[in-house]
């Protein structure tokens, strides 16, 4: 007799809740479909928080919450009028600036090893100009995805997934030569109940 390969429902589903160091610094996205699907991804993916910046749509906001499956109010989030105050916190607690945009001093996302980063602060700018001059100025890193087709950029939120997914794929394996989970914050589970 053939196993039944059927799809898991919620209940079934084995959480592994896990937060790496990794945090979202959104600056100007102004669709609530993106900011929700990032906030939806970051719950999936173990993403430590997000820091809201300049026009960034925030909640509550219906569309948001929706497209986030209401992950908006289980993630933790920032606000900042710009990213200035952003940007010092995340330097005084020791994260390297990591901007995700094609750029002429940009570097293909997979080319990175940020499992020896540790503290990760991933740059996203918005749907229209991208990330803004002045963050990729101050930026550590700047990566791009490498694509093959005629366009130059993707979906903010896509493109949010796929390196969220590369960078935490790092950070699980630990730093070069150490297996295993070296990199998650440890204690997220009791954090997560309150």
């Amino acid at each position: 007799m053939k196993n039944s390969n059927r799809q898991f429902i919620h209940q079934d589903h084995d959480l592994n809740r896990v937060q790496f160091p990794l945090v979202l610094l959104l600056d100007d996205i102004s669709d609530p479909a993106n900011v929700g699907a990032i906030f939806r991804l970051a719950d999936a993916l173990g993403v430590a928080r997000l820091m809201l910046c300049g026009d960034t749509v925030r909640p509550p906001n219906r569309r948001l919450s929706r497209t986030s499956r209401s992950t908006d109010k289980v993630v933790s989030y920032e606000r900042f009028d710009v990213p200035d105050g952003a940007v010092v916190s995340l330097r005084e607690q020791g994260y390297r600036l990591v901007a995700l945009e094609l750029a002429a001093q940009s570097v293909d996302l997979q080319t990175l090893d940020y499992g020896e980063m540790g503290k990760i602060c991933l740059i996203l700018g918005g749907e229209q100009s991208g990330v803004s001059p002045s963050l990729l100025e101050i930026a550590d890193h700047t990566v791009h995805i490498q694509m093959s087709g005629l366009n130059s950029s993707m979906n903010v939120a896509t493109a949010c997934a796929i390196a969220v997914y590369e960078m935490t794929r790092h950070l699980e394996r630990g730093a070069v030569g150490r297996p295993g989970l070296n990199n998650r914050i440890e204690g997220w589970d009791e954090k997560a109940q309150k």
